[in-house]
């Protein structure tokens, strides 16, 4: 829960103030004080009659009622400071910076958890313990600096880590960037990056509200609500991206299946983002470029104009933009295009990239741009570079740009790259409001994962021809551990999933007879031994009894060998279907190309269930093996519909029985659209480990 008084308080109490501003207390008081905090200040230390110039308290006792609380002193000080102002000073929004809290002891823990039990009882809030604050547009509640210019339209900041909020915000102010909040959650004793999102999202004001939210996140600690509010925030409007640092291999050391060894928590973050709308990024820098982008006006194509003096980064910036998906597209002969050879100096190229020269001027610029504007139609958008060699003012060159920045109905990014020799003319273009990109291939790299972040799934299950009743009473009734291909089999019809036909058997009689209802060709497996092909346990390609009579008695003899499966023998393109159940995420679902370089090239991408058609027709296209779906070389591929439809079948299957904890389809052979499951396992688990 987050208050008002939080957010715009009318008084504040400094708890541990100090007149040394080396002291967070003594910084926190001077940033208040520098930044003009419009309400009632006060402040708490028994060593001074005044700190700061403010009139100090011998004892929070002596407080008059105080709306919000920032406190700068030990931990073991902290709960009873707290008990006071929640329930004799009526403080309702506190910020806890200190630390020595549950990110130290288990004695630190114990006070933390007494601290929420108070601000919970009274109706309050906490940001922290353990933080450097937070910033609004009423106050500035940091012990930090910079403290960046507030614009209530530019972005909010929501950090697991006060450092990290400090690096990202001098990593964004020098270009351009400004914020509306910070909020440094710390420990998240309380609060944490979920609730304020959720917070932001159940205030949110189409006319007032900030439309870019960047997040750095180290634990997710409710991934439903962050998905909720994030999706429903961008659906109204917003642009998120945001940073989660850190992965765990701890839950696939004990995995027993190809996706138990691939899938970790970090997959299931990388499906919760998508699945959201999420622009994922891994550095501030990528953060604040993406940051950028969102303040620019929407590229509405694929196509974009590069328009440069400097060959050098035009061709690092074509590269990445093309890498990513994006197009540079050739600008095709016209009567325009010859009128803007001529305005240009001889040598210029007018191909795209369209290269003005080091000696290119503003009114060239400014021709180029209207060009790209107003008569090249295959443009969707214009990256300009433009540095200095020092050889003379460039002045006026920035603000042709900074006049078309505002007129032009297609965006335009600024690569200004020369940040020492023209740095008053950099700081002039910023302080137009402006935004820039000093370097061009991380622009590059932005836009590609702002185009590969599709917009917020649906929220519904696909439901058609499923039999959740069966599914539900099948693995009600299964034991514990992996399933006998009968079960899988079941399972799978429940859901509509194909499989080629199987019967299981444990004689060389029953292999006979076996052999006879299916017809040759035909496979054979072990059943028991976890990767079958290890072990020499698949013969695939049996075409007559004595091949069925001599294999059955060498595959029986193999190690942990229950029984052996006869299966039909199908043929296609191998495909990977997978799933894990992640704590807290729910089903982690894996695609990929499949037979033995699934695991080898882990070209996998992930979603979290229930799926829909968009998000599983999306992980197909993110496959570096994408081409071999399609079809290659006279080769036919698979209709990836249909494979699609396969991933969401399985999807509805997960989301209803929860109790299957890693699932392999290996392989899924695909010919067009016919699409059948060969091999499967499935493991169901439900009991609680311990």
């Amino acid at each position: 829960m987050i208050t008002k008084e939080l957010i715009a308080p009318k008084s504040i109490a400094v708890v541990g103030a100090s007149n040394n501003t080396t002291k967070p207390g003594g910084k926190l008081l001077k940033n208040l004080l520098d930044n003009n905090f419009k309400g009632d200040l006060y402040v708490v230390n028994p060593g001074s009659n005044d700190v700061q110039g403010v009139k100090s308290y011998p004892s929070i006792n002596d407080l008059p009622l105080v709306e919000m609380a920032v406190l700068a002193i030990p931990a073991a000080a902290c709960v009873e400071a707290v008990e006071i102002l929640a329930t004799q000073k009526g403080t309702k929004g506190f910020i806890i910076i200190s630390a020595g809290f549950s990110e130290e002891s288990e004695e630190g823990r114990i006070l933390e958890q007494k601290i929420v039990k108070i601000i919970q009882e009274n109706n309050a809030c906490l940001i922290g313990p353990n933080c450097i604050g937070v910033i609004t547009y009423a106050h500035t509640s940091v012990f930090t600096t910079p403290i960046p210019k507030l614009e209530q339209m530019s972005c909010d900041l929501i950090s697991s880590s006060g450092a990290t909020a400090v690096f990202i915000m001098e990593s964004g102010i020098p270009k351009g960037l400004h914020f509306a909040s910070v909020f440094s959650v710390g420990n998240s004793a309380q609060n944490g990056v979920e609730e304020i999102l959720e917070f932001m999202d159940e205030v949110f004001n189409p006319e007032t509200s900030t439309r870019v939210k960047l997040l750095y996140v180290e634990s997710i600690k409710n991934p439903d609500k962050l998905l909720k509010h994030a999706s429903s925030l961008i659906r109204k409007g917003c642009k998120i991206a945001a940073i989660k640092a850190g992965s765990s291999e701890a839950g696939s050391r004990a995995a027993a299946s190809h996706t138990g060894a691939m899938a970790n928590s970090d997959l299931a973050v990388e499906a919760l983002f998508r699945k959201a709308g999420i622009v994922r990024c891994y550095g501030r820098e990528e953060l604040t470029t993406v940051a950028n982008i969102f303040h620019c006006k929407p590229m509405k194509g694929k196509r974009l104009a590069i328009i440069t003096h400097a060959g050098g980064p035009a061709v690092m910036l074509t590269d990445a933009l093309e890498d990513g998906g994006l197009k540079i597209p050739h600008i095709e002969d016209c009567e325009a295009k010859t009128r803007l050879k001529n305005q240009l100096f001889a040598g210029s190229s007018v191909e795209n990239p369209i290269d003005f020269l080091a000696t290119g001027n503003a009114e060239q610029l400014a021709a180029i741009i209207d060009a790209c504007e107003n008569d090249f139609d295959k443009i969707d958008g214009m990256a300009v570079i433009f540095g200095s060699p020092g050889l003379s003012p460039v002045r006026d060159v920035y603000q042709v740009l900074n006049e078309k920045m505002r007129t032009c109905k297609k965006p335009i990014f600024p690569i200004l790259p020369s940040l020492i020799n023209v740095k008053d003319d950099m700081a002039y273009f910023i302080s137009e409001g402006n935004v820039i990109f000093p370097d061009e291939v991380l622009l590059g790299k932005a836009l590609t994962s702002i185009l590969k972040t599709a917009k917020p799934s649906e929220e519904k299950i696909f439901l058609d021809d499923i039999d959740i009743p069966e599914i539900r009473r099948i693995v009600d009734r299964a034991e514990d551990g992996f399933q006998s291909p009968e079960i899988i089999h079941r399972l799978f019809a429940a859901a509509g999933i194909p499989m080629v036909r199987e019967i299981t058997v444990a004689t060389e009689d029953a292999a006979i007879e076996a052999a006879k209802k299916i017809r040759f060709p035909l496979v054979m497996k072990v059943v028991g031994p976890i990767h079958k092909t290890d072990v020499g346990g698949v013969v695939l390609n049996v075409q007559d009894m004595e091949t069925v009579q001599r294999e059955f008695k060498r595959l029986i003899q193999i190690n942990d060998t229950t029984a052996v499966l006869m299966a039909e023998m199908a043929s296609g393109i191998e495909l990977f279907l997978g799933a894990k159940y992640e704590d807290k995420f729910g089903h982690i679902i894996l695609c990929g190309i499949g037979g033995i370089f699934v695991e080898v090239f882990k070209d996998v991408t992930s979603g979290l269930a229930p799926l829909t058609m968009c998000e599983a027709a999306a992980m197909i296209k993110n496959l570096r093996a994408y081409r071999i779906i399609k079809g290659y070389r006279g080769k036919n591929g698979v209709k990836e519909r249909k494979f699609a439809e396969i991933m969401v079948r399985l999807s509805t299957l997960l989301r209803f029985a929860v109790e299957i904890k890693e699932l392999d389809i290996n392989p899924l052979l695909g010919d067009g659209d016919k699409i059948i499951a060969v091999d499967a396992r499935i493991r169901i688990e439900k009991k609680s480990l311990p």
